[in-house]
């Protein structure tokens, strides 16, 4: 008995509780590897311009920075590409356990780096490097993670299942961005010298927690069931083509193979450019708040340590609002709920950046705070919407590469690009707000002009 007979099989009970262990070790694994992934993203804003491109302006080192930091979104669709290839091929558990593997040892060897007085410019590329190889993992895992979790869970629930993998990456930036303030309370040279270093070697620790929990998870039963139905497919192909042969072609003629993920999911590239362009404005608002906006404070005179617990406290209660953005597209549809969500957004920017300009920590967190919540109201759904436009047996590429193509547009080069609009006028966020809130635009049109997914059937093998 395997894939959705076994899942029948199994009572309303049991099913159940397949489903949360499922969605609680996705979420953890999220965690952990988006503990890894987005630490990098403080550690740019608030170590490397000193440490590894020192001696420049200050606003030049930020933007250096930022573009070591852009290596790993560059990096995300070739993950999401590789890992879905052999996860729609093989399975999605044993992806997301070698992802883990590999974003694991990355993140680890980062806190291995000599700085810029030890190697020179040789630190910086060294640098660059491993930041590629965290992009491949996280662009490998997101798709799996989501996809176990979506695709155990009961039609209805889907986006509140899956909204767990998002609310991943807020409890990782909690934890790294604690991990690294609490660091960063000790002298700056201390900080600078090795302290900034420990949250990434903790990496290691967390390596063998995430691959515990990985190793215990059942594998996705549609999968199983497109696997299933597909090999009597070609079973009766060949049978077919046995009995073709017997009359006019030569014996021991190959069967029909089944057709590349990628070929698959390129063969309906409008799918996949509006997918893309639909979340962009999301990972660019999410990294603008983790990085830009952090940068942007403490140059306002507010204490670094305050800023960084003041995001780290309001990404804590932004996990709530993620799961709470994934159960209301349940009830409304993903589509409604993220234009919402992008539309209160663009009237928040103005104010947001007053508030991160105040100098007061209380009203600094107040500007996370907010703004993270009306992020969730984006980001909880955006993993229902991606992996739903897709196949069974596409989907862990179609939906890798049109979640990692968005992140690339949306956040990859976006910390640059602000932090230089930022400088090129004069240190005015009025040039900011601009720029984000057409990306913002843009993607609430192409979020209208994609299709709402809430009710396709998962167990369709190609949509």
């Amino acid at each position: 008995m395997s894939g959705l007979t076994q899942l029948h099989a199994m009572g309303t009970a049991e099913r159940r509780k397949e489903a949360r262990t499922v969605i609680a070790s996705s979420y953890l694994g999220s965690t952990i590897e988006y503990y890894d992934f987005l630490l990098y993203a403080t550690a740019a804003a608030v170590v490397f311009p000193k440490v590894f491109f020192s001696g420049m302006d200050d606003w030049v080192g930020v933007v250096a920075a930022y573009g070591t930091f852009a290596a790993g979104y560059v990096a995300r669709p070739l993950g999401g590409v590789i890992f879905g290839h052999f996860g729609d091929k093989l399975g999605r558990k044993g992806m997301l356990i070698v992802s883990m593997l590999v974003m694991g040892v990355a993140s680890t060897l980062i806190g291995l780096v000599p700085d810029a007085s030890v190697a020179g410019p040789w630190g910086a590329v060294m640098l660059v490097i491993l930041r590629v190889f965290q992009g491949i993992a996280v662009g490998g895992e997101w798709g799996g993670a989501a996809l176990m979790a979506l695709e155990h869970s009961e039609s209805g629930k889907r986006g509140f299942a899956a909204s767990f993998v998002n609310a991943g990456a807020p409890t990782g930036a909690v934890l790294g961005t604690f991990i690294m303030g609490a660091f960063s309370s000790l002298p700056n040279e201390q900080f600078l010298a090795w302290g900034w270093r420990v949250p990434f070697l903790l990496s290691f620790v967390l390596l063998g927690v995430g691959m515990f929990v990985r190793l215990k998870v059942s594998e996705s039963p549609i999968f199983k069931a497109a696997l299933e139905q597909e090999k009597r497919e070609q079973e009766m192909a060949e049978q077919a083509e046995g009995l073709q042969a017997q009359d006019s072609q030569p014996a021991g003629s190959a069967p029909a193979r089944r057709e590349i993920p990628l070929l698959q999911v390129l063969r309906r590239p409008k799918t996949l450019i509006f997918t893309m362009l639909a979340g962009a404005a999301g990972f660019a608002l999410q990294v603008v708040l983790a990085t830009f906006a952090v940068t942007f404070a403490v140059s306002k005179g507010a204490d670094r340590q305050g800023v960084l617990y003041a995001y780290a406290a309001a990404s804590l209660i932004s996990i709530v609002f993620v799961v709470l953005g994934g159960r209301l597209s349940d009830k409304l549809g993903r589509r409604p709920v993220m234009v919402g969500g992008l539309v209160v957004f663009i009237a928040y920017l103005v104010p947001m950046f007053q508030l991160l300009s105040s100098n007061n920590i209380m009203l600094i967190f107040v500007a996370f705070a907010v703004g993270l919540m009306i992020h969730s109201m984006l980001f909880g759904p955006l993993a229902a919407f991606v992996s739903e436009q897709f196949g069974t047996t596409s989907r862990y590429t179609g939906a890798s590469l049109g979640y990692q193509l968005a992140t690339l547009l949306g956040a990859g080069f976006t910390p640059g690009i602000v932090a230089q609009i930022f400088k090129d006028s004069g240190q005015n966020t009025g040039a900011v707000v601009w720029y984000l809130a057409v990306m913002s635009v843009v993607s609430i049109v192409f979020i209208l002009l994609t299709r709402e997914p809430k009710n396709n059937d998962l167990q369709t093998v190609r949509l």
